[in-house]
């Protein structure tokens, strides 16, 4: 109902009667003054007039209601620890597929080795429940499925030339929008879920705390809906994962990628790892060539590209 209200203000051109209103909708006067009640403590600026209702600003607002084919699978929390935390604990107790769980803000958002993620207001974080019914050594091209949903979504959006650094952070023009953190779960010879967490720098600035990042509303120049990003990443990757191939997605995502033919360093929990990135195999791993020539493969880490070299 919340959305159907918000729909018809959005789409009239002056104000609204709550008697048209409780007609077009089939409900009382009383029961549309409640739910207009109800998004005004959410947020929105819904003025009251003599003669009826108008929504007064051009909203980006992340809740349930907000996307109507989704919304029975969608949390929404103003604030909290982490998403992956309350996705996890959702997961665990049988949730659907393509649950998602949706922060405005998190006090706790952490990254690979457990590094911290700014995660302000401003910015798109959330976590996404899957159920792919494959053995738990496929796991790992899911998430090269979901970073090159969201490279191609950026660039159709937005005409922001969007690329994936190994594993699966976004970069424009080397600069980093978006992370992600996943996590997996198998029962016997199955995977139970896998839970990939995102954070994309939106409207927010990250830039005092990470120079070496960026966010969209920076690179366009504009405030970006946050709400239009989620919709069409949700409905590209929903629909990648309807029909993927399992043995080619990694080709898929080398379209995008800005780290093979890069010197690079690895950071991991017990070592540093440098070289020249020449390849990412079947299961996603990085393949590098070190200094005498020999050839290590990296199965995870945090990837440092050098910069390129001024022609």
């Amino acid at each position: 109902m919340k959305n159907k209200i918000l729909k018809i203000l959005t789409k009239t051109n002056g104000i609204k009667s709550g008697e048209k209103l409780s007609s077009e909708l089939g409900v009382s006067r009383v029961s549309i003054w409640k739910h207009i009640n109800k998004l005004r403590e959410a947020g929105y600026e819904i003025i009251s007039t003599p003669k009826g209702y108008y929504l007064e600003n051009n909203h980006d607002y992340l809740f349930p209601w907000e996307f109507p084919k989704r919304e029975a699978d969608i949390h929404y929390f103003p604030e909290t620890e982490s998403t992956m935390d309350i996705a996890r604990n959702l997961a665990r107790k049988g949730c659907p597929d393509f649950t998602i769980v949706i922060a405005e803000k998190q006090t706790r958002g952490r990254g690979r080795l457990q590094r911290t993620w700014l995660s302000e207001k401003g910015g798109l974080f959330f976590t996404m429940v899957l159920r792919p019914v494959i053995p738990p050594v496929l796991s790992s091209r899911v998430n090269f499925a979901a970073s090159c949903s969201l490279a191609r979504v950026i660039n159709h959006l937005f005409n922001i030339d969007a690329k994936v650094k190994w594993p699966n952070d976004i970069l424009v023009c080397e600069k980093k929008i978006s992370g992600m953190l996943s996590e997996m779960e198998a029962d016997g010879d199955l995977v139970s879920f896998i839970n990939i967490g995102m954070g994309i720098n939106v409207n927010n600035d990250p830039t005092p705390y990470e120079p070496n990042a960026a966010s969209l509303k920076i690179l366009a120049g504009k405030e970006i809906s946050r709400k239009e990003l989620l919709s069409a990443f949700l409905d590209d990757f929903q629909s990648a994962m309807k029909n993927i191939d399992y043995d080619k997605i990694i080709d898929q995502w080398k379209q995008y990628t800005m780290t093979l033919g890069r010197y690079v360093s690895i950071a991991t929990t017990k070592d540093v790892s440098r070289g020249l990135a020449i390849d990412v195999d079947k299961d996603g791993a990085l393949i590098l060539e070190l200094a005498d020539g020999k050839l290590k493969k990296i199965i995870y880490g945090d990837c440092f590209v050098q910069p390129p070299k001024k022609q």
